[in-house]
């Protein structure tokens, strides 16, 4: 049985764990037909073109947990950004752990998804938000809403901020010989509100694990919403991230991945801009080696005038990996005034490492500022031959120069301790100790 024969039998077994006649269940199982016609994508789809899922889809995955694995907080500390108190949401092999978790109903809502899906008190926010921006289409979103039941919910009110960042960790424990893991965040942040959070997936084990999961982003007018992921994980685990962000008048997103870990990552990042005077920033640093794959897709869509977008990523590649960066701006008709920037600068310090990137414009307006571009190169043995004659070592002289690479990215993250973290992880790829930071 192959992981989509075996996704279907598992669906009619989660339908007997939920309530039939709740309104979200009629969304999970038009998004399962959607998915059952078309299956997992392919390289013949041009967004699928230099990623496969062939060698995921022949894993025999467990598609629920068969039970809860405990976990100390000693033992995944180091996972946590534990310089600064921060509100936790936990999941352990797909479920809540209360005891690693700090929720808070406190002015805010930050709690988790099978509440806000079955209580309630939360109805009103589920009708008008739940899969209103999430692709109806593509696939893997769609196979996510069908199985839809757990994640994170964080709800601000208007004019209120949380009095700490978020951070959502989702542990892969090996309970099951291979995993496949679907978390389903909502995020809403209502009109002149702010937020912060830090999202991360972590395999503690050797066996395979699966990733499918989906973020559905609103930011209301005048909202502020800082969004990192940090994508560190295991040789065995996989993800594909799905983030879908609806932005209104003179609001601000940034959302920076940092992709350093993994065997195949995937991240599909989806802005439409639905407003004036707004401004959506994406930063990405990606260093790998190995075997490892990543892969940046980008979409931002100026549907307004008066908006901007700004769009960085910088990429180290070593040893045999693989990386895919395809950008899209699309400018509508009356979308004057755009100014959109869009960046991908890549570094190949092997010989058989790749890079496949494809910025792309589509401009329906005629007043624009709109920019992309990208390079491949290696390191300058000018500048390296400088440092060496300062007296740098070799191996520290190539660190600092890709130090150097990904600074501009590095600069805009705006939670000190997340920053200095970061640092910590870059180095370690790189395999030197500078002794300083950015």
């Amino acid at each position: 049985m192959d992981l989509k024969d075996k996704l279907v039998s598992s669906f009619m077994a989660f339908e007997n764990n939920v309530d039939l006649d709740h309104p979200v269940h009629e969304i999970r199982s038009e998004a399962f037909k959607n998915f059952e016609a078309k299956g997992f994508p392919t390289k013949k789809d041009e967004t699928w073109k230099y990623t496969s899922l062939k060698g995921i889809q022949k894993i025999d995955f467990s598609i629920f947990p068969k039970g809860e694995n405990t976990l100390d907080y000693k033992d995944v500390k180091k996972y946590f950004i534990h310089d600064i108190d921060t509100y936790k949401i936990v999941f352990v092999d797909g479920v809540f752990s209360s005891h690693l978790s700090e929720t808070t109903h406190d002015g805010v809502d930050i709690c988790l998804m099978s509440s806000a899906l079955t209580k309630p008190m939360y109805k009103q926010i589920i009708d008008v938000y739940f899969n209103k921006v999430a692709s109806k289409d593509e696939s893997l979103t769609t196979l996510n809403t069908a199985f839809s039941k757990e994640g994170a919910y964080i709800y601000i009110p208007k004019n209120k901020m949380p009095k700490k960042p978020v951070e959502i960790i989702h542990f892969a424990t090996g309970n099951e010989a291979s995993l496949m893991l679907q978390p389903r965040n909502l995020i809403v942040v209502e009109e002149n509100a702010e937020l912060q959070v830090i999202e991360r997936h972590q395999s503690l084990t050797s066996n395979e694990v699966l990733t499918n999961s989906v973020t559905e982003i609103f930011a209301a007018k005048s909202a502020i919403i800082d969004y990192y992921k940090v994508q560190n994980d295991a040789a065995t685990a996989s993800l594909i991230d799905n983030t879908y962000i609806n932005q209104k008048d003179r609001s601000f997103v940034y959302v920076h991945t940092f992709s350093f870990g993994g065997k195949l990552t995937r991240n599909n990042l989806n802005f439409h801009q639905n407003g004036e005077y707004m401004d959506s920033t994406m930063k990405g640093v990606t260093i790998l080696g190995e075997k490892q794959h990543v892969d940046h897709h980008t979409l931002v869509h100026h549907i307004e005038p008066n908006c901007e977008s700004h769009q960085d990523y910088k990429g180290i590649y070593g040893e045999n990996s693989t990386g895919v960066f395809n950008g899209k701006i699309i400018v509508d008709k009356i979308a004057q005034k755009t100014n959109a920037f869009q960046q991908n600068n890549n570094i190949l310090i092997s010989d058989k490492a790749t890079i496949n990137t494809k910025p792309q414009l589509e401009i329906f307006a005629d007043d624009v500022k709109c920019s992309h571009g990208c390079t491949i190169g290696q390191l300058d043995e000018e500048a390296m031959f400088y440092l060496q004659s300062r007296g740098i070592p070799e191996k520290e002289a190539r660190a600092l120069l890709m130090y150097a690479f990904a600074n501009n990215v590095l600069e805009s993250v705006r939670i000190p301790e997340l920053k200095a973290r970061i640092n910590k992880l870059i180095a370690k790829k790189l395999g030197v100790n500078l002794g300083f930071d950015l």
